[in-house]
C-alpha cells in the first residue's frame, strides 16, 4: 500500500503544491483543513480517493490526533496573519505547530516538515515572527529530526506579494510604498514544495532558508512589477514613521468597529516586519544544499501578472501585431 501523508493547511497556497507533487509520486494525501467543503478542488490532484480533504482544527488535540493517525509523514503549512480571535498568532503558529509535532512524535510518524518564515530568528519586534519562532522551538523539542523550511516571500500564480503590488498599480496616479529599502529574496512556490517533498521522503532534515536567485529592495521589486504590467507612475517611498501612523490608524479602526472594518492594508506588526531584511543568511542551508536550482521570479511572473496590464492579454497581442508585415 502506498504511504500516507497528512498536510495541515494542504489547500492553501503552498500546501496545494506540496499535495500535487506528493500525489504525483504515488503518496496518499490527507489534506487537513478547517473547511473541507471549500477544499474539494484538491481531489483531482491524484487518482480517485488518492487526495482527500478532511476536517481538522489545529487548536484541538483530538482533532489533530484523528487526522494524524496512520500517517507516515506530516507537513504543517498552517500560518495566519490574524492578531486577534481564536485563530491568532500564538494559537496557530506557536501552540498549533507544537501540537502537531508532539502528536506526530507520539504516533511514531516517520517524518515531519514545517513551513516557517525567513528572518524569524532575527526579527525581535513583530509578534508574527516571535510566534513563528516559538513554533519552531516547540517542533524541535518534540520532533528533533523535523525539517523546518524558512522561505522568503513566496511567489506563484496565487501569491500575495506580486499580485498584491500589481493590483495596487491600477490605483491612483502615484504608487505609495512603505519599507521600500527592505530587501526581499522571493522564492518560487514549486521550489518550496520540492524541498518539502524531500523532507517528507526522509531525504533531508534540519533548518533550511529558502530564497530565489536574486535579492532586491522592495522598491526594486515594485519597479519590476510596474515594468511587467506596463504601467508608468512615480513611486512614493514613505518614511517608516508614516507607515507606523497609517498602520496605527487602520488597526484602531478595526478595533473600534469590532473587526467589521478589517485592516487588510498594513498593520503595526507588518510595519515591524518591514524593518528586517527578508534574505537568506550567509552560512545557512539553502535550496542548493537540497540540489534544487532556485527559479528566477522574472521568468515566471509574466505568466500571471498579465491580467493587471491596461488591456490585459490584449497588450501582448497588440505588441505581437506590430511585427506583422503590412
Amino acid at each position: 500500500m502506498s504511504k500516507l501523508v497528512t498536510i495541515f493547511g494542504g489547500s492553501g497556497f503552498v500546501g496545494r503544491y506540496i499535495a500535487q507533487q506528493l500525489a504525483m509520486k504515488g503518496w496518499r494525501v490527507r489534506v487537513a483543513v478547517r473547511r473541507p467543503n471549500e477544499a474539494l478542488f484538491v481531489r483531482p490532484y491524484g487518482a480517485v480517493g488518492q487526495v482527500e480533504p478532511v476536517f481538522c482544527n489545529i487548536r484541538d488535540d483530538a482533532s489533530v490526533e484523528a487526522v494524524t493517525r496512520g500517517a507516515d509523514a506530516v507537513v504543517n503549512c498552517v500560518g495566519t496573519f490574524d492578531r486577534k480571535g481564536k485563530n491568532n498568532f500564538g494559537a496557530v503558529q506557536a501552540e498549533g505547530a507544537a501540537r502537531v509535532a508532539r502528536i506526530a512524535a507520539a504516533m511514531d510518524v516517520a517524518s515531519l516538515v514545517h513551513i516557517s518564515a525567513l528572518g524569524v530568528d532575527r526579527d525581535e519586534a513583530s509578534e508574527y515572527a516571535r510566534t513563528k519562532r516559538a513554533g519552531e522551538e516547540g517542533i524541535l523539542a518534540a520532533f528533533p529530526s523535523a525539517m523546518i523550511l524558512r522561505p522568503s516571500v513566496i511567489f506563484g500564480p496565487e501569491d500575495g506579494f506580486f499580485n498584491r503590488f500589481a493590483g495596487m498599480s491600477r490605483m491612483g496616479p502615484i504608487f505609495p510604498l512603505i519599507g521600500g529599502d527592505t530587501q526581499f529574496q522571493p522564492v518560487y512556490v514549486m521550489d518550496v514544495a520540492a524541498a518539502a517533498v524531500m523532507g517528507v521522503e526522509g531525504k533531508a532534515s534540519g533548518i533550511y532558508e529558502l530564497g530565489g536567485p536574486e535579492a532586491k529592495s522592495l522598491r526594486g521589486w515594485v519597479d519590476v512589477i510596474l515594468a511587467e504590467v506596463l504601467r508608468e507612475k512615480p513611486v512614493l517611498n514613505a518614511p517608516m514613521f508614516v507607515g507606523k501612523l497609517m498602520a496605527w490608524g487602520f488597526d484602531l479602526l478595526e478595533t473600534l468597529t469590532f473587526g467589521l472594518a478589517k485592516n487588510g492594508l498594513i498593520t503595526r506588526d507588518q510595519v515591524k516586519q518591514l524593518q528586517t531584511d527578508n534574505v537568506v543568511q550567509d552560512g545557512a542551508k539553502t535550496l542548493a544544499d537540497l540540489g534544487i536550482n532556485p527559479t528566477a521570479a522574472e521568468g515566471v511572473i509574466d505568466s500571471y501578472l498579465w491580467r493587471y496590464r491596461p488591456s490585459g492579454q490584449y497588450d501582448a497581442i497588440r505588441d505581437s501585431a506590430k511585427n506583422l508585415r503590412t
